[in-house]
């Protein structure tokens, strides 16, 4: 099934693997130390990450490494990006209220 990376990053675990393994490089009993679920679970989080490309799989000997794909999170960046301009947009309008009230203020 592919899995899209919104679906990917909605769920608070899998944004905390993705943050512990862009620090650095991971196996996956490494990574489920820092959870209370088993491994199993920590392993279904783990395969919806790499369904979506956001972190790619690396064999050094018998151990698996996960890696951190920032490449693929430009797909969120650029979703993200056009609200930011949003938002910047009413702040900056916020701002020019404000000022224009505290300028009424001092002229009282």
């Amino acid at each position: 099934m592919r899995r899209d990376i919104f679906q990917a990053i909605a769920d608070p675990t899998r944004r905390a693997i993705l943050s512990l393994i862009a620090l650095q490089a991971m196996t996956p009993n490494a990574l489920a130390t820092h959870f209370d679920s088993s491994r199993q679970a920590v392993s279904k989080h783990i395969k919806i990450l790499t369904e979506c490309k956001l972190i790619e799989q690396k064999q050094d000997g018998r151990e698996i490494y996960y890696h951190f794909n920032p490449e693929k999170m430009k797909e969120v960046d650029q979703w993200i990006e056009q609200f930011r301009k949003i938002w910047e947009r009413r702040f900056d309008q916020l701002d020019q209220v404000l000022l224009n009230m505290k300028n009424k203020k001092n002229e009282k």
